[in-house]
């Protein structure tokens, strides 16, 4: 049986998939909902909303994640970041998977990633979950319902938790697996309940597909001043480095708060949605991503909650530290209706220093940014990945490594182009701990942060004085309104400035040796920064 809205030309018939139970294809929030809710995969909770549990991975599985050897990507994807699947082996998936599928009742999503129609890809979406569809629903773009008889997909993803992978026979490393083959123009999930995996995977296409284009793929969020999209910001980082929280600006208009691509037209936003981290969600700090959980049909995932009353714990990590919510980027208020952003008037990556050494805000000059983009410093926060209970010191690549399938220098060549092209401002922001490392210090003060991004983005940190930070060489302002003068130099709040000097010295040699790896492969400048 099948239902809904598709191109009868491009049915899952047509493209080999066969012996179903029902297949209902693009069903709205609401059917959706009934659906989840009648199959038992999740309970109602406020406002109408979702609440599901994904079982023993709460958080990615990058271990579990391929890429096809195929010749037609042998000489451009980061292999030493991306493991091999050979192709025989991806076809004993395939053929395993649809087995497996047979008689099984699947949900069918067909949607599009990127706000600009002249670089979106089109993406079909097939889960056994009806909340994984929903899921995605959100997180991806959606065509107009009159659009839907005639879409026909560039990729299309199979999610099926269910199924096993036996990595004997199938190549990869435990049950759990995800496979991207560019040449098939497929990726295959199984053996994960963790619907972050879906919007990911698409995330990696694009981060693939793009740069051919002259496009830059950014895992960072992005806003612009009302009325005025020239005045466009995008924030780099890692999961729980602050790129949700600190984009969700009410003073600013939302363009996206995870995935976009700047183009020769400006910025745009790869999704139609939001994930954000609930853990100690504040609704006073944070209220416009709070109200999100009491509406219809967010998706609540890996949250404790109450039996009864259905009141959630934000502060209860029993599940998972990565508890969080998913829902339409209309759900903010002040979210751009386009998702249409100008080029980056400035650029500015997050980093969470577990190591509490580095200022809440630094200047630097396009070289630096290079170089903190490539070293992609910053903590995994607890629960974002499996086994990570606390955070873990860590240089991920371009604020994104396991996103990223070509070597890094491809992707911070174009931002170094499109930061001298358009005359971008560039800040590095550590939102991670001051006055001592993690388990001494403190978190450093979301307020503050708050004050020194302001400035930053309205210009007026510009005019503030500046101290060159003899650790690292970029400029650090000295004194900003509403902001302690001590917050901005971090050496002054530890009580022992011996052992600050200390864990500065270990952090610049630590950064000094993860860079080693890509001197042969930039200019002179960067290399300059590097050698200090």
């Amino acid at each position: 049986m099948t239902d809904g809205i598709c191109n009868p030309d491009h049915t899952l018939e047509h493209q080999g998939i066969t012996g179903l139970g029902s297949v209902q294809y693009n069903l709205t929030e609401p059917l959706l909902m009934e659906a989840a809710l009648g199959r038992g995969e999740g309970k109602i909770g406020q406002g109408g909303t979702l609440l599901v549990a994904t079982g023993k991975h709460t958080g990615r599985s990058p271990k579990d994640k391929f890429v096809v050897r195929t010749p037609s990507v042998e000489d451009s994807i980061w292999w030493e970041n991306n493991p091999p699947m050979e192709p025989a082996k991806f076809d004993a998936l395939h053929a395993d998977m649809l087995e497996h599928m047979k008689g099984r009742d699947y949900f069918v999503q067909d949607l599009f990633g990127g706000a600009d129609p002249a670089h979106r890809l089109d993406v079909r979406v097939i889960t056994e979950l009806a909340w994984h569809g929903l899921f995605i629903r959100h997180l991806l773009r959606r065509p107009d319902r009159d659009a839907l008889a005639e879409f026909t997909p560039d990729f299309t993803i199979i999610n099926c938790p269910s199924f096993k992978a036996d990595p004997a026979k199938h190549g990869c490393r435990s049950d759990t697996v995800i496979a991207i083959n560019m040449d098939a123009k497929l990726i295959l999930i199984g053996g994960t309940e963790y619907a972050g995996e879906n919007k990911k995977s698409v995330f990696t296409l694009l981060n693939y597909l793009l740069p051919e284009k002259g496009i830059m793929p950014m895992h960072c969020s992005a806003n612009h001043a009302p009325g005025n999209p020239v005045d466009t910001a995008v924030f780099f980082g890692l999961s729980g480095t602050g790129k949700t929280t600190l984009s969700a600006d009410p003073a600013r208009v939302l363009i996206g708060d995870d995935e976009h691509g700047w183009s020769d037209r400006g910025t745009f936003n790869f999704e139609g949605g939001c994930y954000a981290k609930t853990i100690g969600l504040d609704p006073e700090a944070e209220p416009e991503i709070f109200a999100t959980t009491q509406k219809f049909a967010t998706v609540i995932e890996n949250m404790v909650f109450d039996p009864d009353t259905r009141d959630l714990d934000f502060d209860d990590d029993s599940l998972t530290a990565n508890m969080r919510c998913a829902y339409p980027l209309n759900y903010i208020s002040n979210a751009s209706d386009t998702a249409l952003g100008g080029h980056p008037k400035n650029v500015i990556m997050l980093t969470c220093d577990a190591f509490g050494v580095l200022p809440p805000i630094a200047r630097l000059t396009p070289a630096q940014a290079m170089y903190h983009f490539l070293s992609g410093f910053t903590a995994k926060v607890a629960g974002t990945e499996r086994g990570v209970t606390e955070p873990q010191p860590t240089f991920s690549t371009c604020f994104g490594a396991p996103f990223m399938p070509r070597r890094p220098e491809v992707y911070g060549e174009l931002l170094k182009k499109k930061i001298a092209k358009h005359g971008a401002t560039c800040w590095l922001v550590n939102t991670g701990w001051t006055g001592g490392a993690f388990g001494e210090g403190q978190r450093m003060p979301i307020k503050a942060t708050r004050a020194l991004l302001s400035a930053a983005l309205d210009g007026s940190l510009e005019k503030a004085p500046f101290r060159k930070d003899p650790n690292f060489g970029f400029d650090v302002p000295t004194s900003v309104a509403g902001v302690p003068d001590v917050l901005l130099n971090p050496r002054r709040t530890w009580d022992d400035s011996a052992a600050y000097d200390a864990q500065a010295a270990k952090l610049v040699k630590m950064f000094s040796d993860n860079f080693a790896q890509y001197e042969t492969h930039i200019d002179d400048d960067v290399r300059a920064i590097a050698l200090g």
